[in-house]
């Protein structure tokens, strides 16, 4: 046993006299980017950052679907365009929600299975100051489409709760929000406002600051609900909007292009 160690220990040795010693450079491990920044190179931005149209998506895809889809339901559909040159809009009369919704879900060459979103915008000074936005998907197609239609305060608009088990929060937010009733809406109600709580911020006439205020009151010990009482006279400041310093780009029209069925154009 002795022998056999004193053999080892002589290898051993042998092995670290004649193999050199090689030390590992951890800077040999770290990649560089080898384009460097320089004035040529750094292209100066000259005109505020947009978003630039998908080149993936056929837009005469999009047309003939748009023209199809208003061919099929020419009661509801009131108009078919083209929004930022790679987005499909269809505008609709308010009595057809229900009717378009359920055609684009179910229809085999739409396939609309996925809702990704149901919002409102107010403009007080149109007749119908509302305007409900739906945004659908198609993971068939692989393709998204947006439906939008009308209504005012007293005007409800047709629940789609039916076709879309996700709709009902949405909706739920819609009338929270803007106050816009959906009818046959299963549960609708309030869903980010307190109980209690009188109108719906999202409209452009609401005040800013509230009709009431929420404090803690030390002798009752607990959350109270009064009356909003302003320690100052409210004062208005007419300062410039953020997108003012683009003004070119703020009175350019927007890019929207009206899809016109084939029965029109002859």
């Amino acid at each position: 046993m002795t022998s056999l160690l004193r053999n080892c220990w002589k290898l051993s040795q042998n092995l670290t006299a004649n193999v050199p010693k090689r030390y590992v450079k951890p800077l040999s491990l770290i990649r560089y980017n080898s384009t460097e920044v320089t004035e040529e190179t750094e292209k100066v931005e000259t005109r505020p950052t947009v978003r630039k149209p998908n080149t993936y998506i056929d837009i005469a895809r999009l047309k003939d679907f748009g023209r199809y889809v208003s061919e099929c339901l020419p009661k509801y559909i009131q108009k078919v365009q083209i929004i930022n040159k790679d987005e499909l809009e269809l505008l609709i009369a308010p009595s057809g929600v229900f009717p378009t919704v359920a055609f684009l879900r179910c229809h085999h060459n739409a396939q609309f299975n996925n809702i990704v979103d149901i919002t409102a915008v107010d403009v007080p000074n149109r007749q119908y100051r509302f305007e409900v936005v739906y945004h659908f998907l198609s993971l068939v197609y692989n393709s998204r489409i947006r439906v939008k239609t009308y209504t005012d305060e007293l005007s409800p608009i047709d629940s789609i709760t039916e076709e879309f088990k996700g709709a009902e929060w949405y909706e739920r937010e819609v009338w929270d929000m803007f106050g816009v009733y959906f009818d046959r809406h299963p549960d609708l109600r309030r869903i980010l406002t307190d109980y209690g709580f009188e109108g719906h911020p999202m409209r452009k006439d609401f005040p800013l600051s509230g009709y009431m205020e929420v404090r803690y009151d030390d002798e009752k010990k607990r959350v109270v609900a009064e009356p909003l009482e302003l320690a100052q006279e409210f004062r208005k400041f007419d300062l410039s909007a953020p997108w003012e310093q683009f003004p070119n780009f703020r009175d350019t029209a927007p890019a929207v292009e009206d899809v016109v069925p084939e029965q029109t154009k002859k």
